[in-house]
């Protein structure tokens, strides 16, 4: 499976994400994972009519590649955690549906974004969001007490899949449900673009082929996967990456399931 070969090359990967977002929350770079401009091409990645109704600079600054809400059927009273939560937008959408009854956790492992998260809420004056510090192949959330796991352009950064899919198993409640939008890939990646630390924090060179990433999944003890191709390359903003060569990767929308029988987080 495509990942850092060592723990420390894992952990420099790690760094390397941490300081590419802290500087574009804190707006001293940009990125090519999505958008983050306060541009219509932002609003057009999202098929949720609320997020058009958000300020322009929290609407503007989102680094995704899709809309994980869309499929996610949020419900009042329910309690969602978004795994990468940046800048709050997610959550900012989800905390409007699960409304004042329901809860709304957002892990990130960024510090400025983190800060930024919590601004926004403020200022939002949303009480039923919370931001955590954490990683999320290690998150600090306790066993089966979410309803519905979402992610927007985040998974394919991570260096260990496998541990994300099996936290994100761990923390659902039985018959919880993820749905997140992430970067996939055509076929297995070059190793020129899988050893880049650019490529990575660029949401490509961590991207997994579709068989792997489902493969996850399953060994994770997740059910009903299915996988929607959303966005190219080019309509995800991707191809402005890696010195804008044509991409073989895609935004896709991945649904799973926790079985209702698993009577534990694990």
């Amino acid at each position: 499976m495509t990942s850092p070969s060592n723990a420390a090359d894992a952990a420099k990967l790690r760094a390397a994400v941490r300081t590419r977002y802290g500087a574009i929350a804190a707006g001293r770079s940009s990125s090519c994972c999505g958008t983050a401009s306060n541009t219509p091409a932002t609003v057009a990645l999202y098929e949720s009519p609320e997020v058009a109704d958000l300020p322009a600079d929290i609407a503007g600054l989102s680094l995704g590649c899709g809309d994980p809400l869309a499929l996610a059927s949020l419900e009042p009273g329910q309690t969602v955690l978004d795994l990468g939560s940046g800048a709050g937008l997610d959550c900012f959408l989800a905390a409007q549906r699960v409304g004042p009854g329901g809860h709304v956790i957002g892990v990130d492992m960024t510090p400025e974004m983190l800060d930024r998260a919590r601004a926004n809420a403020q200022r939002l004056g949303l009480s039923n969001v919370e931001f955590r510090m954490g990683e999320i192949e290690h998150l600090p959330v306790a066993d089966a007490s979410v309803d519905v796991i979402i992610s927007n352009c985040v998974i394919n950064l991570s260096p260990d899949k496998p541990a994300v899919f099996r936290e994100a198993f761990r923390v659902l409640k039985p018959g919880g449900r993820l749905s997140v939008s992430d970067v996939l890939a055509e076929h297995p990646l070059p190793e020129s673009l899988r050893a880049d630390l650019e490529s990575w924090g660029a949401c490509v060179g961590g991207a997994l082929p579709v068989a792997e990433y489902v493969a996850a999944l399953e060994a994770a003890g997740f059910v009903d996967i299915q996988v929607e191709r959303q966005f190219g390359a080019e309509e995800a903003g991707l191809d402005a990456c890696c010195g804008g060569e044509a991409l073989p990767v895609f935004s896709g929308r991945i649904t799973a399931r926790k079985p209702a029988g698993i009577a534990s987080g694990r």
